[in-house]
């Protein structure tokens, strides 16, 4: 009986130790789970995050007509947002065919697809085998990381189940669309259909849809740009037979659509129009800074035509190459509407993508080409391309197109001698006495005829009549800014003695054109954000600069095919088929530069050639370089405008005759305004000297 209770005894006690052992070892993991549950837990993201529009978006630069995306600015994820209404239905079923069929039916997460994939794991004793649902991946993809680990899945499957609580399976569907990673930077469905077929995700087919979806497991691996195109196929071939085994579509569709061919947009330059696209960028960085660019998701709409300006980039390309052997490497077109001044095109270089010429030069430096450089914003001398600035200055104060100035050899500089053959006169000064490109005189001539000709000489006495100084100012208010210290230039301005952009010039031919009324260069039409709202947006505000008459002589006088004929002959490239145009060239000494800048009431353009390092070209007049590239954008693009005509001039009346066209004697022209004008006495000289006196 003893031996009885004293077993009792030792087996209650067994029992109680082991019992409170048991307890004991329970409480701990408790409290361990506890703990680390806690910690997992710890700074958990809150899922609402989703609902209060901080999901990343590029900001998107496009054409005029929002066709086009020029570019992209981004950080290190490139995407655009879409509704779900906007996504097609066979895309929403290929996707949660192949990455989550009862997506539509769980909470969050699939008990079943976890265990299998623990016991696979197990099995092989990696941690390899998925099992996330849709709502898992979205979890990852915005909040957590990618790497395996029980401290990030436990966060996954809290997070998932708390977001399909809060919110229903459309707008988890909606979010995951356009957070999921396509390799590269390429977030969301809608850049990807951008990026692979050039469409919106509303217009791809089911099979591009398929594609999409197939891509979804190892974007960078079945890339349509990689080595394993084939094996993308296959699996756009197992998401089609995914969604036939779901019924999501029929067998017949099924094999129907897998034998239709995909075509991916072949991999280009991520940048359209790039010198124009980074004037803007640089505007938008500016104003609204780099990293609201990145994550807002804003929609630039430029004024650039994409047709016009596709057309430019050929037409320069093609012309430049024609053009080689008088050693010019380098070309550059700026073409802009001057009823509202928006920049159509901007063709900064011949080829911005092409390498550097010569081989081993040094951009910047030594360049014959340097592809980079945006010549429209270059300053260059604009040679006589300047001059109708001048003579509208002196039509201003009181000329007329038939004003008369003597075209003869003359000196400028009053140390100098008279008769102009000096080079250098009283204290060692240097003398000026500017030379015609022709190398000859012809006495007495009009203003218009004298514009219209391009001479030199005469052109250089009428800046000389119209105030140095006061053209400068003038020249100013067209929008050539950067003429600006006047002391650095003398009567040379008018040969293109000083520095312009093309792109200003341009600018600034467009108050011709307007009939005297300028419209500030504008190259974004309107900007959207993310919801569609605009937030900036250009408006025509004209400045009348000149008056009409003075605006509609310059006009008459640059599209007078007849009194250009003496220099420029009959059929020159200065006139278009079947379009009343105006134009002006100009060629800087030494052959460093060749322009023409020309126009009609609805289309200005200018054009530019020549070399980077300033190397001289191979002698030649400016209108057999620039000419044809000009006429020929010219007759390309002037079908889409309007056809106008240049309003016709009334004639102007002066009570001095001779600014009237009528000579009553054999003098200069200050002999009858001002004979104690200091250059009265040089311009006599040169009257008398051609005259033979």
């Amino acid at each position: 009986m003893l031996r009885k209770k004293t077993f009792k005894k030792t087996y209650l006690k067994r029992n109680f130790f082991w019992g409170k052992l048991f307890v004991s070892l329970f409480l701990v993991l408790l409290f361990l789970g506890v703990f680390f549950f806690t910690l997992f837990i710890k700074d958990l993201p809150r899922p609402e995050k989703f609902n209060e529009g901080v999901i990343i978006q590029s900001t998107k630069i496009y054409d005029r007509d929002g066709k086009e995306i020029l570019y992209e600015i981004s950080g290190e994820e490139k995407r655009t947002v879409i509704s779900l209404e906007e996504a097609p239905e066979f895309l929403k079923m290929a996707i949660i065919s192949t990455e989550d069929k009862d997506f539509l039916k769980h909470k969050g997460i699939d008990i079943k697809s976890i265990i299998r994939a623990v016991l696979y794991d197990l099995k092989i004793k990696k941690p390899v085998q998925g099992a996330s649902t849709i709502t898992q991946q979205l979890i990852r993809s915005y909040f957590l990381t990618t790497k395996k680990t029980l401290k990030r899945k436990t966060r996954e499957v809290i997070l998932s189940l708390e977001l399909e609580r809060r919110y229903s399976k459309e707008q988890i569907l909606e979010w995951y669309l356009n957070l999921i990673p396509f390799g590269s930077n390429i977030y969301g469905v809608e850049e990807a259909c951008q990026m692979f077929f050039k469409k919106t995700t509303s217009d791809i087919s089911l099979p591009e849809a398929a594609a999409i979806a197939a891509l979804i497991q190892a974007p960078s691996y079945f890339s349509p740009y990689g080595d394993n195109k084939d094996d993308l196929l296959k699996r756009k071939d197992y998401v089609i037979d995914r969604m036939v085994k779901l019924g999501h579509i029929s067998k017949e569709e099924g094999e129907k659509v897998k034998k239709e061919e995909i075509v991916f947009q072949p991999k280009t330059n991520l940048i359209q129009a790039p010198h124009f696209v980074f004037l803007v960028k640089d505007y938008l960085e500016k104003k609204y800074g780099r990293d609201y660019l990145n994550r807002e998701g804003l929609k630039v709409y430029t004024t650039l035509d994409f047709d016009i300006q596709k057309k430019a980039e050929e037409i320069i390309k093609e012309g430049i190459e024609k053009i080689k052997i008088y050693n010019v490497h380098n070309g550059a077109l700026v073409s802009i509407n001057p009823k509202t001044g928006e920049i159509l095109a901007m063709v900064g270089s011949k080829d911005y993508f092409a390498s550097p010429e010569p081989d081993n030069c040094q951009p910047g430096i030594n360049c014959l080409f340097d592809p980079q450089v945006n010549i429209c914003l270059s300053l260059r001398q604009p040679g006589s391309a300047i001059k109708p600035f001048i003579y509208a200055k002196s039509f201003q104060e009181g000329f007329t197109p038939n004003s008369i100035v003597w075209d003869v050899k003359t000196e400028f500089n009053v140390n100098c001698s008279p008769s102009a053959n000096e080079e250098y006169g009283f204290n060692n000064s240097e003398c000026y006495h500017p030379q015609n490109y022709t190398g000859n005189f012809i006495g007495p001539i009009s203003l218009r005829s004298a514009l219209a000709q391009s001479r030199n000489l005469p052109s250089v006495k009428v800046l000389y009549l119209a105030g140095l100084s006061s053209v400068l100012d003038f020249i100013q208010s067209f929008g050539i800014s950067s003429l600006t210290e006047k002391g650095r230039y003398g009567l040379s301005l008018v040969l293109g003695g000083g520095e312009v952009r093309l792109l200003e010039m341009v600018e600034g031919y467009s108050v011709f054109s307007n009939n005297g009324v300028k419209n500030p260069l504008s190259f974004i039409k309107k900007i959207e954000n993310s919801k569609g709202e605009v937030v900036e947006e250009s408006k025509i505000n004209p400045l009348r600069i000149l008056s009409s008459q003075i605006a509609e002589e310059i006009n008459s006088i640059l599209s007078d095919n007849e009194a250009r004929a003496p220099m420029f002959g009959v059929n020159s490239y200065l006139n278009l088929r079947d379009y009343e145009s105006a134009a002006k060239t100009g060629t800087t000494q030494d052959y460093r530069d060749a322009w023409i800048i020309g126009y009609t009431p609805t289309l200005v353009t200018g054009v530019w050639v020549g070399n980077n390092n300033n190397d001289s070209m191979v002698k030649n007049p400016s209108v057999i370089l620039t000419g044809p590239i000009w006429k020929e954008f010219m007759e390309s693009v002037l079908s889409s405008f309007p056809k106008e005509s240049f309003v016709k001039p009334k004639e102007r009346i002066s009570d001095v005759p001779i600014l009237n066209g009528i000579l009553e004697s054999n003098h200069s022209i200050l002999y009858f305004l001002n004979k104690k004008d200091p250059q009265y006495p040089l311009w006599e000289e040169g009257v008398r000297n051609w005259l033979g006196y």
